[in-house]
């Protein structure tokens, strides 16, 4: 019988978890609403969101065209930045030189905003792909730099000293303690890096493009239609969204101890 009410009570938790954010969406949507419905805020300021919606419908084909490119350019400039940023944190871990020559450039080229930086990418490589690609780079691998360094670093001494004492090898380390070890940090990066990545990709496309996400909210910026400009910026938080759920799945396939860990934790606070 305790243990029906424990059941119980935890699911009324978990559904709880998941109704509040749906009830203060809907309230934002409701007050959203209002404010237009009853001309408290001019319609060609804020469209409503049934405007939005209806844009959002009226449009869909071409904003699924322009939402290709924009991924495209996202998929490519994460894993290039995911890839370059884990490289260089595994690079200044093993080298202390390194860490004390590369870590403060690092640091400095986030200090630029990207809105500067965008212009002279469009300048030096043209309106195709390259400037976003790089742009989103420059975004994303930060995150996974500093993430993944301070994972390698929490490392326990004593732990890698008796590996060391064992015969195990710098490889044998690296894979039995320190790539596990720093997951958790990656995974957390890697939340920041894929929300960065798709509005990175945006900017770069607002300042020069062909087709994206970025090229067609300029479109109808230039044309006042902003009922289509708030359509862009909901199908952009979705994707954001979307993104960052697919992190989580992924790492829970790949920290499946984790869920474990969990569980034993759970398991123990009930008993107490």
């Amino acid at each position: 019988m305790k243990e029906e009410l424990r059941t119980g009570e935890k699911r009324i938790r978990g559904n709880s978890g998941t109704i509040y954010p749906f009830i203060s969406i809907l309230a934002i949507l409701a007050i959203w609403q209002a404010l237009t419905s009853f001309g408290i805020v001019p319609s060609f300021m804020l469209p409503s969101p049934a405007d939005t919606i209806k844009a959002f419908i009226g449009d869909f084909d071409l904003l699924m065209m322009h939402l290709r490119v924009t991924l495209l350019e996202t998929l490519v400039g994460t894993v290039t930045g995911v890839c370059v940023g884990y490289v260089a944190a595994c690079l200044m871990d093993m080298w202390d030189p390194a860490y004390k020559a590369l870590y403060p450039v690092i640091v400095i080229t986030q200090t630029i905003p990207a809105v500067a930086i965008a212009p002279l990418l469009v300048l030096w490589f043209g309106y195709n792909m390259m400037p976003k690609i790089i742009l989103i780079v420059l975004i994303t691998f930060f995150p996974i730099v500093v993430g993944v360094l301070d994972g390698f670093r929490s490392v326990d001494k004593d732990q890698i000293n008796l590996l060391k004492t064992m015969g195990a090898t710098r490889w044998q380390i690296f894979r039995h303690v320190k790539f596990q070890s720093a997951l958790p940090n990656f995974f957390s990066g890697l939340r920041i890096t894929v929300a960065y990545a798709v509005v990175g990709a945006v900017l770069a496309e607002w300042l020069g493009g062909f087709a994206g996400l970025g090229v067609y909210m300029t479109r109808v910026k230039k044309s006042f239609a902003y009922d289509k400009m708030f359509a862009v910026i909901f199908l952009i938080s979705i994707i954001s969204l979307l993104l960052i759920l697919l992190v989580n799945i992924l790492q829970k396939k790949c920290m499946p101890w984790e869920r474990a860990n969990n569980k034993t934790h759970n398991q123990k606070v009930r008993t107490e």
